[in-house]
């Protein structure tokens, strides 16, 4: 069955992650993958563009079937082997509800995630200011506070009991975040979600490789 899948991917990506985290837990291994630099603009080049027009990583085929989007290839492949592996989305209307919120709101924590993190890349030098940098902070925090509260009403993952589509989605997201240099301590809920699904069996056969040789950054130290 893997056979027939390619997964074009960079490393610590959460789009690509998101990809391996969910093919391990449908046991789908054994699948053709690449990994890219994105610093040596690999991601540009005529393979990828191939699969994906934009020049993005990550770049996923499945038979025939092209799913560059993250949240596609997931959904696609929860439905196409939903017998196999784990089941990802629950029964319950009221857990079911509880997932689709989590997983499309984390989309709001990334964009904010980035905008501290690749600030001074996004932005020329001449046009940075100190007072944007600040809003931008404070965007992230408050997103972040937001984020604590939720867990601190769950048992062990984002709905409750029950490991599903929303912690494939979202806990890339939470892992670069820690990466980054947020402070265990300020966000205790958050740390703990974090410390308890790094060494569950799919995320840690995925763990990004450039991670394991590169200590981990403090520009989110602050926040």
């Amino acid at each position: 069955m893997a056979k027939d899948m390619t997964l074009l991917w960079g490393s610590s990506s959460p789009p690509c992650w998101r990809i391996q985290i969910m093919l391990e837990e449908k046991q789908l291994q054994g699948y053709n993958q690449k990994l890219l630099s994105f610093e040596k603009m690999e991601h540009k080049s005529q393979e990828v563009l191939d699969m994906n027009p934009r020049g993005q990583l990550p770049a996923f085929k499945c038979g025939n079937h092209i799913l560059n989007e993250s949240y596609a290839a997931c959904f696609f492949l929860e439905n196409q082997y939903k017998s196999q592996g784990t089941k990802l989305i629950p029964d319950s209307p009221d857990a079911q509800a509880l997932m689709y919120q989590r997983m499309f709101e984390v989309l709001t924590l990334h964009q904010k995630m980035v905008c501290v993190i690749y600030y001074n890349y996004m932005v020329p030098e001449g046009e940075r200011h100190d007072s944007a940098i600040q809003r931008n902070k404070e965007a992230l925090t408050a997103e972040l506070k937001l984020w604590e509260g939720y867990l601190n009403k769950t048992d062990c993952y984002l709905t409750g009991k029950e490991f599903t589509l929303a912690d494939v989605l979202v806990f890339p997201v939470i892992a670069y975040i820690f990466h980054s240099g947020l402070c265990s301590e300020r966000y205790p809920a958050l740390a703990k979600y974090y410390n308890s699904l790094k060494d569950r069996p799919s995320i840690k056969a995925t763990w990004p490789p450039t991670w394991q040789s590169t200590p981990a950054q403090d520009t989110l130290k602050t926040v």
